[in-house]
């Protein structure tokens, strides 16, 4: 049983065989799929889901809070379900590839208090731009 999946089912949500194979689909580390991919492979699972099922899914999903939308230089949203550890993107330049990064530290303490212009910081995210082994 995947992880979400588990996270879906102590909300109570209820998961239909459509729900389920979306979940399914996007179990596991460094997942960054977009809406196409995840209904290309939900397809496999189950032949009859359709495109619409699957978007509404993943926008279901977000708005729990269990899968994050990540966007990257005007690309394909994508989807994280990464979303209970706070994280940070490693994006290839090149091919768009997706790695969840989890550095030391706390990125809010680098941020100088000269530089927080007054606002009450509560968010950091960071994205680490760069050519993957592949692109390299």
């Amino acid at each position: 049983m995947s992880d979400l999946l588990a996270r879906l089912r102590e909300q109570g949500w209820r998961l239909t065989a459509q729900r389920r194979v979306v979940a399914e689909v996007l179990d596991g580390d460094h997942v960054h799929l977009t809406a196409d991919e995840v209904h290309a492979r939900a397809v496999d699972r189950l032949p009859e889901i359709s495109r619409a099922t699957v978007y509404n899914t993943l926008g279901e999903l977000v708005l729990l809070g269990e899968v994050l939308e990540v966007s990257t230089d005007g690309r394909a949203k994508r989807y994280d379900p990464n979303a209970h550890r706070p994280h940070h993107h490693l994006v290839c330049s090149a091919c768009g590839t997706i790695r969840d990064v989890h550095p030391d530290g706390d990125p809010l303490a680098a941020l100088p208090a000269a530089e927080r212009f007054g606002f009450a910081v509560s968010d950091a995210r960071i994205t680490y731009r760069g050519l993957c082994p592949a692109c390299r």
